[in-house]
């Protein structure tokens, strides 16, 4: 779809609509992409209508920067990245359709340094206090068999998934029936940029929990494309309501801890790594593409080098005479 013009003129407005459909069906982006394509761009619209600017022509580096200066005023470092990169793929998708005749980026050297911050994790005990309680409600619950019964399977079922992959809570939403082998014990994981992954699940209680919910939700023969974790009208269960089933129970279980899905993955990548799991198997597990991204686990590792070494390094094993 070629970017629209009004009068030979190409508004803001037009040439965001041409780059999402552009995004959407000649690229085929996932839609959590789309979304914050288009969250991205509507900000950016507004931000030209404050300044009366509504052509693309009227863009320059100025109106660029003064936009980057907004941004920062606000928002992280990490968001005001993604946003920046958001606005170059539009300009660079102009530029290419010929739509503009010079890309305003165009020896812009925008560099953005993210402050490295330390990944979110759940305490060891905590974990331990959350499948605990969860366990003993679905042997309480188990009387019934009601409908109580088998959201708390579903519930077991996802963070169990969650902590036994590290998967993104996106990626274990949008698992297919075809990709989860039971009896094979694995999973097979489609994560960001189309990249696949498979990974083993060896725990004879995670297996029995998948099992028993298979039991439940899909009794019969299921297409392979089909959700394993559906919703309504066969959408697959959304990350708000696994991001909210996990606050209650939390909750429920007297644990005074902010928790969410995703730290579930950064406990999993520690926790493997003070097992003295290898960084590049760790790197694999999580579907990171870069080694970099896997590293700053290493910091979290740090946290607990301290006790290690109080407690299993050889030299506490002797004393030297006085």
């Amino acid at each position: 779809m070629a970017p629209a013009a009004a009068e030979g003129r190409l508004t803001v407005a037009g040439a965001i609509d041409s780059f999402l459909f552009h995004c959407r069906y000649e690229k085929n982006l996932s839609p959590k992409t789309l979304k914050a394509y288009a969250t991205d761009l509507r900000q950016f619209t507004a931000y030209t209508g404050a300044q009366g600017v509504a052509d693309v022509s009227g863009i320059d580096r100025g109106v660029l920067r003064g936009f980057i200066r907004q941004l920062f005023g606000t928002l992280a470092e990490k968001s005001v990245k993604r946003k920046v990169a958001t606005l170059k793929a539009l300009f660079h998708f102009l530029e290419r359709e010929d739509a503009i005749a010079l890309n305003p980026f165009r020896k812009m050297d925008v560099r953005i340094r993210e402050a490295r911050r330390v990944p979110r994790t759940i305490a060891w005990k905590d974990i331990q206090a959350l499948f605990a309680y969860l366990y003993r409600q679905k042997a309480k619950e188990s009387r019934g068999a009601g409908i109580e019964y088998r959201r708390l399977v579903r519930d077991i079922a996802l963070l169990e998934i969650l902590f036994a992959t590290g998967a993104r809570v996106s990626e274990v939403c949008g698992l297919t029936v075809g990709a989860v082998d039971l009896d094979g014990g694995r999973i097979r994981i489609f994560g960001k940029g189309a990249r696949e992954r498979t990974i083993d699940l060896c725990d004879p209680e995670v297996l029995a929990t998948l099992r028993e919910y298979q039991r439940l939700f899909h009794p019969g023969a299921m297409p392979e494309g089909g959700y394993f974790f559906p919703a309504r009208q066969g959408a697959p269960v959304s990350d708000q309501t696994v991001r909210v089933s996990l606050r209650r129970h939390v909750r429920a279980a007297g644990l005074e801890v902010h928790v969410t899905p995703h730290m579930f993955r950064h406990s999993v990548a520690t926790l493997l790594l003070e097992e003295g799991v290898d960084i590049r198997y760790i790197q694999r597990i999580l579907g990171h593409s870069s080694i970099a991204t896997t590293q700053i686990y290493t910091h979290v590792h740090d946290s607990a080098q301290k006790r290690i070494i109080a407690t299993l390094h050889p030299r506490r094993r002797f004393r030297s005479a006085q």
